[in-house]
């Protein structure tokens, strides 16, 4: 049986005070619709249909790689109403999966078992049992058949006790959906059409509503407000660091790291506190990440060690390298096996060769450094002349002095050496030495300048 999925995304959100529509406000650096998407992905769903409205243009821009229909509300008249402009697309013997996109932290297996209780019958319902249901719809039941959901303002003093309220999720055959739909009216306070009125529908047609649950209820936790944002982005940062603890990753505290992407990190790594892993990160084994540290885009080898306020984006580190602390990796930054990254080195689109080492205050951009090279402190690679990018190659072996400016393009031969403080602008051969210094001169009688009393 086709699987098809109505994610309502129409809502403005209006207490998130924001221009953005609801659903693009991000979950460990993701909009939280594309939580839901990524869900049904997972389910197998045969096609997916997102309903929108406020801020749509927008929505659909940040989101144009979804594979799925784009259904405009173009009135907010409830969620009955909004269902109804996608279920006429959708094939009659399908079973219609309705998801909300400001509910991001729902499981795909949660979901596969509330379709599979579709297979058999016409509706299935997704419910929750809270400790404190104030203001959500309870579930009445005579015996374990649901009869009704009942709202908190229209429940009896009984009601209020039961504590498995409605979630909004449900299953059922997408022919009955639409006949429920053309039932549904909006004679309510708000003139709105309910999805939750279908129940009612059901159970009157003499169909039996079937329910499951999740497993947590922060699984069916709407987002509405920026507190509520932050409560659930604590809770889903928690679940993937648990992970990675299960795997075998030591994390200082749990409480304070950030994982927005998808992060692999091998077994006996250690994550320090404050750490941020943005887009796709790859960790060997046995690496240590010091505090501070945001790393984006990146993978790291068995054995480096990343000290502390490292900045790391779209690099790759070989094994046993040591890079920190305060260093700035770029894009295109690859460090060999063995070498060595100190303090303030700013490193883009460089290769810096096996055992090689740039210890600290240094810039090294559009290079190509080989092996056991030595990098003294204040060297800067000149790679731009105001309009073009230039490369400099340092060969095995060179000793790069202090200060040394290295005005691409340029190369230092194989066991060169560079004196400090020079700035050199022609290739240096194999062997050679290079250096460029004024004469110092002394000059007597000199007065150093004081400060004029005013």
């Amino acid at each position: 049986m086709n699987l098809s999925v109505i994610i309502l995304a129409a809502g403005q959100g209006t207490r998130m005070k924001s221009s953005l529509p609801k659903v693009m406000h991000r979950i460990a650096g993701t909009p939280m619709l594309e939580h839901v998407y990524q869900r049904s992905l997972e389910l197998g769903a045969d096609d997916i249909h997102v309903v929108y409205g406020h801020g749509g243009e927008h929505l659909r821009e940040t989101c144009s790689d979804f594979k799925v229909d784009w259904v405009l509300q173009k009135a907010q008249l409830g969620t009955a109403h909004a269902v109804q402009q996608a279920s006429p697309k959708i094939d009659a013997d399908s079973v219609a999966l309705v998801l909300y996109g400001d509910v991001p932290l729902i499981k795909t297996e949660t979901l596969k078992t509330l379709v599979k209780k579709v297979s058999d019958n016409n509706i299935a319902l997704l419910t929750v049992d809270l400790d404190d249901p104030t203001g959500y719809g309870r579930i009445v039941r005579d015996g374990d058949k649901v009869t009704s959901i009942v709202e908190h303002k229209d429940a009896s003093e009984n009601q209020r006790y039961i504590t498995e309220v409605n979630t909004g999720i449900l299953a059922l055959r997408a022919g009955y959906l639409n006949e429920c739909l053309s039932k549904i009216d909006n004679n309510n306070s708000q003139g709105e059409y309910y999805l939750t009125d279908i129940i009612a529908l059901a159970v009157a047609d003499g169909n039996q509503v079937f329910t499951a649950q999740p497993e947590n209820s922060f699984e069916v936790e709407g987002i509405n407000d920026r507190k509520q944002l932050a409560k659930l982005e604590r809770i889903h940062q928690q679940e993937m660091v648990e992970l990675l603890m299960l795997q075998g990753v030591s994390v200082a505290d749990p409480a304070r790291v950030d994982i927005r992407g998808d992060v692999k990190i091998g077994s006996d790594s250690f994550i320090d506190i404050n750490v941020i892993f943005e887009g796709s990160v790859e960790i060997g084994c046995n690496v240590t990440i010091g505090a501070g540290c945001v790393i984006t885009n990146s993978k790291i080898a068995d054995g480096c060690t990343i000290k502390p306020y490292s900045v790391i984006e779209k690099a790759v580190i070989d094994e046993a390298v040591e890079v920190g602390p305060f260093a700035r990796l770029r894009p295109g930054a690859h460090l060999h096996k063995n070498s060595r990254v100190g303090n303030f080195i700013e490193i883009k689109n460089t290769e810096l060769g096996e055992g090689s080492k740039a210890s600290h205050l240094s810039y090294l951009g559009d290079s190509e450094i080989g092996r056991d090279v030595n990098i003294g402190a204040g060297t800067i690679t000149c790679n731009y002349d105001g309009a073009n990018k230039f490369k400099t190659v340092i060969k095995d072996g060179a000793f790069i002095g202090s200060d040394t400016q290295l005005v691409a393009p340029v190369t230092v031969g194989k066991n060169a050496t560079i004196g400090a403080g020079s700035t050199i602008t022609k290739d240096v051969e194999d062997g050679g030495l290079a250096l460029s210094r004024a004469a110092q001169r002394v000059v007597k009688g000199w007065v150093r300048p004081t400060k004029k009393k005013t």
